[in-house]
């Protein structure tokens, strides 16, 4: 089962950007590697542009997705991309911000310095769960596509682990 909520990030590493958008438990909904100097926006949108077989195949009927961001995405230049891929992209997916606790919200709780948002937690941790597989520390791979595989297989090993532990 799919989570309607989902989050896109980048983590860059020797070279490549690894493009991730997660479900709600951090696993990958999909992957993709780009060269380093790709945008975050244009490594976005090629990775959703790849999968949008799944976009068209999904009914209308059932709610958006929610593809949470940073603030470093600009929201209309990607539905602008997206509509030119597909144009009833919008009526499937919606783009959102990740809120960032204010100051004031932060002295309201009590806490101080950094806090982690929970929303935003999800995919870093996705990312320190790859950064165990020593093969994906360093960009090893001559190409991106092999570069996109290790990411599979860490997350196949992940998730076979998980299933194997509540055996």
């Amino acid at each position: 089962m799919w989570s309607r909520r989902d989050e896109s990030f980048y983590k860059a590493t020797n070279g490549i950007k690894r493009h991730l958008a997660v479900d709600t438990l951090g696993f990958p909904f999909f992957t993709h590697c780009t060269k380093a100097n790709i945008s975050d926006d244009g490594g976005l949108i090629e990775m959703l542009t790849l999968n949008i077989d799944y976009f068209k195949s999904k009914p209308v009927t059932i709610p958006k997705i929610t593809i949470l961001l940073d603030h470093g995405y600009h929201i209309d230049y990607l539905i602008e991309a997206l509509e030119k891929v597909y144009p009833q992209i919008m009526t499937k997916i919606r783009f959102e911000f990740s809120t960032k606790p204010s100051k004031q919200e932060k002295a309201a709780q009590g806490k101080s310095g950094f806090v982690p948002v929970v929303a935003r937690w999800v995919i870093e941790r996705s990312n320190a769960w790859m950064e165990r597989c020593k093969s994906l520390v360093k960009n090893f791979e001559r190409t991106l596509s092999h570069a996109t595989t290790k990411i599979h297989l860490c997350f196949v090993r992940l998730m076979l682990k998980r299933l194997a532990a509540t055996s």
